[in-house]
């Protein structure tokens, strides 16, 4: 095992006890409906060909905020009784959580304090403050974001909502799969990108709560491959640093999260950050839809040789793809192509 790399006992044969349900995904809906956006599924047939199966596209690149983010930040702010959200919300993001937590803070008039790395992507931070969200700097390590916004709640009395180890979070997230299960039943397969798990897990619990027969894979980034040597382990394993263009995938599962990756994740594929690229143009230029590379991992899956030669995917031939998300940075896409 890598040095530096920390574990954390967990039993795999522990009682499954689950941070969502079916029943609360189904709650998180009604709750968020008339909020959120219905995202677009789309199919190219120039994919089907190149992955050899008909490929579906839930387009969360088209939700508020940009991401699927604002399912789950939704769902958490409108659970809060009045007197709960009049003091506001904290979280600590670098990303999408972040925005998506401002703009739901902004529709229901709360405040909303963010606590974002140093080194987050501009285009993320910018859609913080478009939103209304009151930026605080951290270090980029995870104490350090820990560490401001518990300063930040002790000061202010605001709710901490975690990025993805919530239950509320989850069920929020776990709204993707009721609109892409009902639309088209006959999806065998979903890929799921991995990052702390909050999207996947809720995707898995309600996926395989309607079809049990149904196959839910992880798509990660080879640079940030700790949920694959998670689940190969039986425990959570934490990387010291990761190095992925995919800045959404880099976080670790949580206590939450985790059990049912470790459970019900049929498995994780990792993929080069070269695929991942290769992937967003394949976005760009035949579906013509915009996603950052967390967004086209899914694809970069379907089209890698690990799961096109796999015979345990042989029967993958209805196979939906979340596009978790559009918030890129432009100049940082165009230097990533090849020239």
């Amino acid at each position: 095992m890598a040095k530096g790399i920390e574990m954390e006992g967990m039993d795999l044969n522990q009682n499954r006890s689950y941070a969502a349900s079916l029943a609360s995904i189904e709650e998180a809906r009604e709750r968020i409906c008339r909020i959120i956006r219905k995202t677009p599924v789309l199919s190219s047939e120039t994919l089907n060909s190149m992955a050899g199966r008909k490929l579906l596209f839930k387009c969360e690149c088209f939700q508020k905020g940009g991401a699927f983010k604002f399912r789950g930040a939704t769902n958490a702010l409108f659970s809060l009784k009045d007197e709960e959200a009049a003091k506001g919300v904290v979280t600590h993001s670098s990303g999408n959580h972040a925005a998506a937590l401002a703009l739901a803070a902004k529709l229901r008039g709360v405040p909303a304090y963010i606590i974002i790395p140093k080194n987050a992507p501009s285009c993320k931070v910018q859609n913080v403050i478009r939103y209304g969200g009151k930026v605080i700097w951290s270090e980029a390590t995870m104490q350090s974001r820990e560490t401001t916004a518990a300063k930040v709640v002790d000061e202010t009395g605001a709710v901490l909502i975690h990025p993805y180890n919530d239950a509320r979070i989850i069920s929020g997230q776990g709204t993707v799969a009721l609109e892409l299960l009902e639309e088209f039943p006959h999806i065998d397969t979903i890929i799921v990108p991995i990052s702390g798990g909050g999207l996947i897990s809720g995707v898995t619990l309600a996926a395989k709560s309607i079809n049990p027969a149904i196959r839910v894979l992880a798509a990660e980034p080879k640079g940030a491959n700790d949920a694959a040597l998670s689940k190969a382990a039986g425990t959570i394993i934490r990387l010291p640093e990761t190095q992925t263009i995919a800045d959404g995938l880099r976080a670790s599962l949580g206590d939450l999260t985790w059990p049912v990756v470790r459970d019900s994740v049929d498995d994780v594929i990792t993929v080069e950050d070269v695929e991942i690229v290769a992937a967003m143009r394949l976005c760009y230029e035949i579906l013509k839809v915009v996603v950052e590379p967390s967004g086209a991992i899914g694809l970069a899956v379907v089209l890698s040789e690990s799961f096109q030669q796999n015979p345990a995917w042989k029967g993958c031939n209805n196979v939906g793809i979340i596009l978790s998300g559009g918030n890129v940075d432009l100049g940082m896409l165009w230097d990533s192509f090849p020239r």
